[in-house]
């Protein structure tokens, strides 16, 4: 693995120039396909093998005129204060409201009058109301004029003396990012870089190419969206992990080319040898990124699975980037990415005398300052107390983790939106008026004979179930073998009772089912959204122990050891276990929510622990893959286990510092958006990176070496015979390579 890597690396520096406008035109090459692509299609969200499913097909099948797969929004208003909204005044504002509703948008399909259904859609009081927008195209496909129109009619009933607020999925939503966050996480991780290198075309370098990995791999994502049905969001998790190891993998081999440089190799063999290790490194610490993206296709859920595969291609392409396109550029420039005070000590031209007294000089000087930096420092003082760190990672994390074990999943609601929003006033407003359990109504749907009589049935029983505060007359299809009811809880959407209610109706269902021949199935969007976190929740310990299995094997073959992978794979769940703890505290039981600015503490998005294990686990197999290989590199070359710890931390301490810093303060980035679970899921990365990088990897792993001394690297001789061999850390290269050459001879040569 190392000797052709460090052949393709030597390749694409002498034909950089090739190389580069091969990629540039693949960089073009996929935008045209992307500009020239058809739209990608609507997102459509499916969960085969659920209840909720199987009912919401069936609907789709039984009532085709109903537009199940349409959007809508719920207008509600109120009458001013000490008035009545069945007042003829109000009444008339109220109807030119639903009239201006109904002739909006050609993409509005009707608009259910309050008043021809008073029971339903009026309050007891008679203060509030509330009308049904229907529209003929789902959610993603409502265009903004029909926003505006919504916006400007609703606009209208205000000045006109009504309190009037709008949610449904065909509200535009008024939480979305603004992007200022992540553009300060990008000009962070540019001055981390440039303080790194202290360069700015190093620091240049791994932006520029994981940008380009990203671009690439968001372009295919895009031409290919009609043809296998990805949706315009599927890239979210692609652009985020492809930009997160993008930067990453650059950085690792543009600071080993630097190493490489330092000892007195030529700009070619440097750029050989950074990819010959540090590129073995970047092939592998990839791969268990991919495995970890492409697990996701456990759950089963098809959203989810087509994201992880275009994330893991991402990926995929990242890595080549990073193993090709950046020895290239470093190509183009092998003394300018050094930092700017040594440069004269690279000069790839012959030198005067003048320069080559400075050039002496300087290196004299630096040849005091060989002796330990920050990183062998701290792997030095680790070592020397290994029981203590030891203890204090273990237990600081496992103090933090604690309140992982009382967490709630859920799905994002309108009840979970900013205060600020029309949708949340909406949600309050019908909950005042209504009842909490107004805003998640529960659909059953009936399969009989004579479906509107077992429907009626089915009804009486159903409203005898405990939590129930109400039930819809059954509404059956043209063809009456298949009925409605809607079921209104007592307690909110996002409620424990409301998930124990959609339990207890089905095994009442079970029951029903043999009394009154049909098939009775409960659905609607509270139903699914409990029956999706549930499907996560199942699928949560499958895809870990995929993931980490997989993982363990790569890393075992990578270190040619049993307890490295043991205790990366350990560390990791550590680290996760500990920023799932601290979400909780801060994001379901509102610990600091002043300070995160969090105005609702509720639930937990039931899909942030699966993307956070695949993101984390990507990132914490690459810091455990760049810093341990440079101990199993040391290790291979004779050195004792202890001083293997060093200089693991002396060569690539720092570098993975930066790295982890860097996605901290992207990651970060997320956490000052508006967006209540964007900041959730910004918040878990970065402290989950901060806890795996610094914690795990930085110390109990140092820790963990230093206690187990040579055991570290056992492997029984039947494994490793067996196992294949990849030389990540390049024992070849080292055997095969020439020396470090003299300050003299590598002026005049490079």
């Amino acid at each position: 693995m190392a000797t052709f890597l460090s052949r393709l690396g030597r390749l694409a520096f002498r034909r950089r120039g090739v190389t580069l406008l091969l990629w540039l035109l693949i960089f073009g090459g996929m935008g045209f396909a992307a500009s020239s692509a058809p739209a990608p299609p609507a997102d459509t969200f499916s969960m085969p093998g659920t209840e909720s499913q199987e009912a919401f097909d069936l609907l789709t099948e039984k009532f085709p005129d109903a537009s199940v797969d349409g959007a809508s929004a719920r207008v509600v208003v109120r009458a001013p204060e000490g008035a009545k909204i069945t007042t003829p005044s109000t009444r008339t504002t109220v109807e030119r409201l639903v009239a201006e509703l109904g002739t909006s948008s050609p993409q509005v399909v009707g608009v259910a009058d309050p008043y021809e259904s008073p029971a339903v859609s009026i309050s007891e009081d008679e203060t509030t109301a509330y009308m049904v927008v229907t529209y003929k195209v789902p959610a993603m496909e409502v265009d903004d004029k029909a926003h505006d129109a919504l916006d400007a009619a609703t606009e209208q009933a205000r000045e006109a003396g009504l309190t009037v607020e709008a949610g449904g999925d065909a509200v535009k939503i008024e939480q979305a990012m603004g992007g200022t966050g992540e553009q300060i996480g990008i000009l962070i991780s540019a001055i981390v870089l440039v303080l790194t290198f202290g360069s700015m075309i190093a620091a240049g370098m791994p932006l520029i190419t994981a940008l380009i990995g990203v671009g690439i791999g968001i372009s295919g994502i895009t031409a290919l969206g009609s043809t296998l049905g990805l949706s315009g969001t599927t890239s979210t998790l692609a652009m985020m992990i492809g930009l997160a190891v993008g930067i990453d993998y650059a950085l690792f081999i543009v600071s080993r080319f630097r190493a490489e440089r330092a000892e007195g190799r030529t700009p070619e063999e440097a750029a050989g040898r950074a990819v010959g290790t540090a590129g073995s490194a970047v092939v592998f610490a990839g791969l268990t990124v991919i495995v970890a993206l492409a697990g996701l296709a456990v759950v089963n859920i098809p959203m989810l699975t087509k994201m992880g595969l275009a994330a893991a291609g991402t990926v995929a392409v990242s890595v080549l980037v990073a193993i090709t396109l950046v020895p290239a550029l470093l190509g183009f420039a092998p003394v300018k990415v050094m930092a700017r005070k040594g440069r004269l000590r690279y000069a790839v031209k012959p030198l005067s005398d003048r320069k080559q007294r400075r050039a002496a000089k300087h290196e004299a000087k630096l040849a005091g300052k060989t002796g330990p930096n920050l990183g062998s420092r701290w792997a030095s003082y680790v070592l020397r107390h290994p029981v203590v760190v030891l203890l204090v990672g273990v237990i600081g994390l496992g103090t933090i983790a604690v309140p992982a074990m009382n967490l709630e999943l859920g799905l994002p609601g309108e009840g979970q939106m900013s205060t600020q929003t029309t949708q949340r006033k909406a949600y309050d407003l019908l909950s005042e008026s209504f009842g909490p359990g107004f805003n998640g109504p529960l659909m059953v749907t009936v399969q009989a004979e004579d479906a509107k009589a077992a429907g009626a049935e089915i009804g009486k029983a159903l409203a005898k179930t405990d939590g129930v505060a109400a039930v819809s007359p059954a509404t059956a299809n043209k063809t009456g073998d298949t009925a409605i009811l809607n079921v209104v809880p007592e307690s909110g959407p996002t409620e424990k009772r409301t998930e124990e209610l959609v339990h207890a109706l089905r095994d009442t269902a079970d029951d029903l089912e043999k009394s009154t021949a049909s098939r009775i199935l409960v659905t609607g969007q509270t139903a699914m959204f409990i029956d999706f976190s549930q499907t996560l929740d199942d699928a949560l310990l499958p895809y870990l122990g995929l993931v980490v299995g997989l993982a363990f094997l790569l890393l075992m073959v990578v270190f040619r050891s049993v307890l490295v992978p043991l205790k990366a794979a350990l560390g990791f769940l550590l680290s996760v276990a500990a920023a799932l703890g601290a979400v909780v505290a801060v994001f379901q039981w509102g610990w600091l929510a002043d300070v995160f600015g969090i105005d609702a503490p509720g639930p937990i998005m039931s899909t942030m622990p699966i993307f956070m294990i695949g993101v984390v686990f990507g990132l914490a197999m690459d810091y455990e893959v760049f810093l341990v290989s440079r101990m199993r590199e040391s290790y291979a070359h004779g050195a004792r286990p202890a001083q293997a710890v060093v200089d693991g931390f002396r060569y690539g301490g720092r570098v993975v510092g930066a790295a982890a810093v860097i996605m901290m303060s992207v990651f970060s980035g997320f956490i000052v958006e508006d967006n209540d679970f964007v900041k959730m899921i910004g918040f878990a990365l970065a402290i989950a990176v901060l806890f795996d990088a610094f914690v795990v990897r930085m110390a109990i792993v140092p820790a963990l070496f230093a206690l187990l001394g040579k055991s570290a690297w056992w492997l029984p001789k039947w494994l490793d015979r067996i196992l294949p061999r990849v030389d990540v850390e390049g024992e070849k290269l080292g055997r095969v390579e020439e020396t470090p050459r003299s300050h003299q001879e590598r002026t005049l040569v490079g």
